[in-house]
């Protein structure tokens, strides 16, 4: 895939097999995975796996996460991006958008979230055309909900997981369609 976009500091591209040691630091730590199953990766071998899936799904669906690097000091800040979900069920959904993003802990509240999810959200609906975009969030996640709410996706509806943890589903419509 050779699809790169930019924001004014951030450089948004395809993941590489070189971006795995500063994916794993991020993944590895606990505050990260505070609002994602409580799972933080142990094992390197883990993001090699998850790079690899991702790499297919570009392949298989011409889109996944990307790495998001800043622009000022070519660091990953972690990823962002829209895929599409075809391996499980959320919400009662499957084969639908999902707009995501995580980033390392020492670049939160500093409004990279928000700049990569404004671009992503232009590009799936103006150059992929989508016609809905979806997203989940932990419904206690307030600084995610906040992103999601600031770049105009709508709240639907609290739901239960298979592990009865509540979360939040989040929708916008293609505002040109």
């Amino acid at each position: 895939m050779n699809l790169i976009l930019e924001t004014d500091r951030l450089i948004l591209r395809p993941f590489e097999l070189s971006d795995a040691e500063a994916l794993f630091d991020m993944d590895k730590n606990p505050e990260v995975h505070k609002y994602l199953w409580q799972k933080p990766i142990m094992k390197i071998e883990e993001v090699h796996d998850y790079i690899n899936m991702v790499r297919q799904q570009y392949s298989d669906n011409g889109i996944g996460r990307f790495s998001t690097i800043l622009k000022e000091t070519g660091e990953l800040i972690g990823w962002t991006g829209i895929k599409f979900v075809t391996d499980h069920i959320e919400n009662g959904n499957t084969n639908f958008y999902d707009y995501g993003y995580r980033l390392s802990e020492k670049f939160w509240n500093k409004g990279y979230a928000t700049e990569a999810s404004v671009a992503w959200l232009d590009y799936g609906f103006n150059k992929m055309k989508i016609e809905v975009m979806n997203a989940y969030t932990h419904t206690q996640n307030g600084a995610s909900n906040h992103v999601l709410q600031k770049v105009g996706m709508n709240f639907i509806e609290d739901y239960l997981d298979k592990d009865n943890v509540l979360w939040r589903w989040w929708q916008m419509k293609n505002p040109a369609i």
